[in-house]
């Protein structure tokens, strides 16, 4: 299990079983946990969604604090789902995606769904979708969908972004 996995499952757990948050000691951190990067954090149990929650840009001083952040919140605060219980923690599958940075780009043929997440962005609001995902196969479902995860009504004008992800299981 890479670092990164364990780290998001050792915080989850002890968060729905104590209520505390996990604080990675400097002298535990390897030196990719150094960096900084937006982080996403999705829990599946039996390959269903069951939390999915990050950030497109840093948020932390480092990787190690945003998926101990993103962690927590993708158990507790996604509006799609209960909060975690204790029962499943057994069962709980994680994903840790570390993103690039977003580069803008001029259109849809700037896209791959397989290989590039996308942001969408009208005025304040911005939607984000993780690449590589199970019924995401064109470039026009990912900006759709992307565009109904912000709210985002369909024929406004939209600004792209896209982002590169290394996967961790």
């Amino acid at each position: 299990m890479h670092s990164f996995v364990k780290l998001a499952r050792d915080t989850v757990e002890l968060y729905i079983r104590e209520r505390k948050i996990l604080s990675p000691g400097e002298n535990d951190l390897t030196p990719e946990m150094r960096e900084r990067a937006g982080v996403f954090i999705c829990l599946k149990i039996r390959g269903m969604l069951r939390g999915c929650i990050g950030t497109f840009q840093p948020a932390e001083p480092n990787i190690a604090q945003e998926i101990v952040r993103n962690a927590v919140s993708a158990a507790t605060c996604d509006p799609r789902f209960p909060c975690v219980t204790a029962n499943e923690l057994p069962d709980i599958e994680y994903t840790v995606d570390v993103l690039s940075a977003p580069e803008r780009v001029t259109g849809a043929a700037d896209l791959d769904p397989k290989r590039y997440g996308v942001i969408v962005a009208a005025g304040s609001r911005r939607g984000l979708l993780l690449p590589d995902l199970e019924g995401v196969d064109s470039v026009q479902q990912q900006i759709g969908i992307a565009m109904q995860k912000a709210g985002i009504p369909s024929g406004t004008e939209i600004t792209l972004y896209r982002f590169e992800v290394k996967r961790y299981h």
